[in-house]
C-alpha cells in the first residue's frame, strides 16, 4: 500500500528539519568565525544548485565554495551533480575543496 503523511504530520517534519538544519549551520559558522573567516549563514530550501547560484547572484558573491569532505558513494555523486551544476549556472568562480 501507499503510506500517507498528513499534512500536519509533514509541517512537523518539515519544522524539525529545518530546526536540525538550522543548528548544523549554527555549528558551521561558529567553526568558519574561529578560523577568522567573515562566514554569514543561509539556510535556503530549494533546488542546491538553484538556490547556490541565486545566493551568490543576490549577495554579489566573488566566489563559491563547496566541500567534498568525507562524501562516498551516492553522497558524493549527489555533490558532484551539484557542484557542476553550481559550475554551470554561478555568476562567479567556484571552488570544490576535500578538506584533510
Amino acid at each position: 500500500g501507499e503510506a500517507y503523511v498528513s499534512p500536519k504530520a509533514y509541517a512537523e517534519i518539515e519544522a524539525s528539519a529545518r530546526a536540525y538544519g538550522k543548528r548544523q549551520l549554527e555549528k558551521l559558522v561558529a567553526k568558519a568565525r574561529r578560523a577568522g573567516a567573515r562566514a554569514p549563514g543561509f539556510l535556503l530550501e530549494g533546488l542546491a544548485h538553484e538556490c547556490i547560484a541565486q545566493a551568490a547572484r543576490r549577495k554579489r558573491a566573488d566566489l563559491v565554495v563547496m566541500g567534498t569532505h568525507g562524501r562516498t558513494g551516492f553522497a558524493r555523486f549527489f555533490l558532484g551533480s551539484v557542484a557542476s551544476r553550481v559550475l554551470a549556472t554561478a555568476p562567479c568562480p567556484v571552488m570544490t575543496v576535500r578538506a584533510s
